[in-house]
């Protein structure tokens, strides 16, 4: 007994119930032409994810019920066809007001215009991004229904991370696990999902099948990658990875249990995954925001030429502008530069000097400055021009400000409030300075969606990194290597690691302090930044939540 199964890997819109139900509407149908009989689509798939507090709302939940009957209605004729769709489910009372009693992050079963099952997920994540206690109540039974004489077994997302939800399930005569997942990207998650799914279909006996979202939603990123593996914990198939894609696995039912085959696409790694990551995640912002281009300040550093080449990859050069805003300490080899790699890429390029506008500003403060040296303060008006001029252009024209600051700079607050921080979308806010080389260095060596190969001139690589704000600056003027820095930061930062633990890794006692030192008061900084790509376990965002006001010291 044989039986096709679609992974419907969709991109869809949080809020869009009438686009994202039509977007599942025309997976079923196609699926359906090609012979499936079980379409699963991702978790919370009528509504998006993560909703965030538009689940407080009675009104929500009430437009998310009616996209289901929707979905239902439309399929109601495709004879045999099971549909799962993921959606809020809560016990609304209708009237002058509208009241959820209780809700739940659920996905039903639809067969020929009825909904079979309707299953409520058991284990709710709260940490990293997840915030589920605030919003769902915990589910508690089984879901097992019938398809083409095959018993399948609904869990959704975090049920399938633990033993129980499964077991219930084969308890209750599943012979096969569903999953629709919902499960945030960060760099290397693909492997550790597979490996924590092979072991649960090792641990009950079953085969799984496991439907994951794919997109861009703020900061967060949907990999897609959905997979199938086998009883033993064998993969059977994968999907693309950072693209929407029908996937089809086969089911065969023989005396041994249900076993699953289908294609195994190449899933990207190491540098090639961020790339992917970022591009999906500058493309989705803009595009479901409608945004109809970005801008960004090109100084002819790294950082600002990473960001738009992964601008370019992601929207197309003809929605890109940079504009070079040189000042009096900008060197001739910058300009050089920039103006380069916007030939290469072949993206609008203009030029504002901010010398005059910067000679106003000292004047206009001559007074109040009397008799104080030169510091950060004149450093920082530079970089506030700067902030204004993009700003302006993004009022006139509309296109958003892409800030180009990297997480060992928002780490450690090397980083101008009101001037480089300004803008609407941060792509490298979680990409730490070492990584931002190795990125650089993959783009020139790949050209991954045909824009261009080599776009980043091999200066702007090498040459040491320089907010050139000041005569003859160099960043480990103000911050130790990057090397050593990002050494730090992914320790302390991303996993919590105390300063003597560090120490003893081989780390100098006061630079480690000195660095924790400068995470802690640079909290009010970043509080004010724009939101960015995670593409790490602990990004600057949800992620991270510290107090600003605060006197404990590590």
């Amino acid at each position: 007994m044989a039986l096709t199964i679609c992974t419907a890997q969709l991109n869809v819109t949080v809020g869009d119930m009438a686009g994202n139900a039509q977007k599942i509407i025309a997976a079923a149908r196609t699926a359906y032409e090609r012979g499936a009989r079980l379409v699963l689509t991702p978790e919370l798939s009528i509504c998006g994810y993560p909703a965030e507090d538009l689940l407080l709302r009675p009104a929500f939940i009430a437009a998310c019920d009616d996209a289901v009957k929707s979905v239902a209605r439309e399929l109601a004729g495709l004879k045999g066809l099971h549909v799962v769709v993921g959606h809020p489910h809560g016990s609304a009372i209708r009237g002058k007001s509208v009241q959820v009693q209780q809700r739940y992050n659920a996905a039903s079963v639809l067969c020929e215009g009825k909904v079979l099952e309707t299953y409520a997920k058991r284990e709710l994540p709260n940490y990293q991004v997840f915030d589920e206690y605030r919003y769902f109540t915990r589910g508690q039974g089984t879901s097992v229904f019938q398809v083409e004489g095959i018993s399948v077994g609904l869990l959704i997302c975090e049920d399938a991370w633990f033993t129980e939800p499964a077991q219930l399930a084969r308890a209750s005569g599943a012979q096969l696990l569903v999953v629709p997942n919902a499960s945030p990207f960060h760099a290397g998650k693909s492997g550790e999902r597979v490996a924590r799914m092979a072991d649960r279909a090792q641990d009950v006996g079953l085969p799984l099948v496991y439907a994951h979202l794919v997109g861009g939603q703020d900061e967060v990123i949907f990999d897609g990658a959905s997979f199938a593996v086998n009883a033993d914990g064998s993969l059977a198939a994968l999907a693309p990875a950072f693209e929407e894609n029908l996937f089809y696995v086969q089911a065969e039912l023989g005396d041994d249990g249900v076993a699953l085959s289908g294609d195994k696409a190449t899933v990207p790694e190491g540098e090639a995954e961020l790339w992917h990551a970022l591009v999906l995640g500058v493309r989705d912002y803009i595009g479901k925001n409608g945004f109809p281009g970005v801008l960004l300040g090109l100084s002819g550093g790294i950082d600002s030429a990473l960001v738009m080449a992964i601008a370019v990859d992601a929207l197309g050069a003809d929605k890109v502008r940079a504009v070079m805003m040189p000042s009096p300490y900008t060197q001739s080899i910058s300009w050089i530069d920039a103006a380069e790699m916007a030939r290469r890429m072949n993206v609008r390029y203009d030029e504002i000097s901010i010398k005059p506008m910067f000679e106003s500003f000292l004047q206009s403060l001559e007074k109040e400055f009397h008799g104080l040296p030169e510091d950060t303060t004149e450093e920082n008006i530079q970089a506030r021009i700067r902030g204004v001029l993009l700003m302006a252009l993004s009022n006139k024209f509309g296109s958003i400000v892409l800030t180009t600051g990297n997480k060992s700079e928002m780490a450690t607050g090397y980083c101008t409030l009101y001037g480089d921080m300004a803008g609407g979308f941060a792509v490298i806010k979680d990409v730490l300075k070492t990584v931002v080389f190795r990125l650089a260095r993959w783009r020139n060596e790949n050209d991954p969606y045909g824009t261009g190969a080599n776009p980043i001139p091999e200066r702007i690589i090498t040459r040491p990194p320089s907010a050139e704000l000041r005569p003859d600056q160099v960043d480990q003027d103000s911050l130790p290597p990057y090397e050593i820095l990002d050494g730090i930061l992914s320790r302390y930062m991303e996993n919590d690691v105390g300063v003597d633990d560090i120490v003893a890794e081989g780390y100098d006692r006061a630079t480690v302090e000195r660095v924790a030192r400068l995470v802690r008061i640079n909290e009010y900084k970043r509080r004010q930044a724009p939101i960015g790509i995670r593409v790490t376990h602990r990004g600057f965002g949800k992620d991270w939540r510290y107090p600003i006001t605060g006197k404990f010291r590590a």
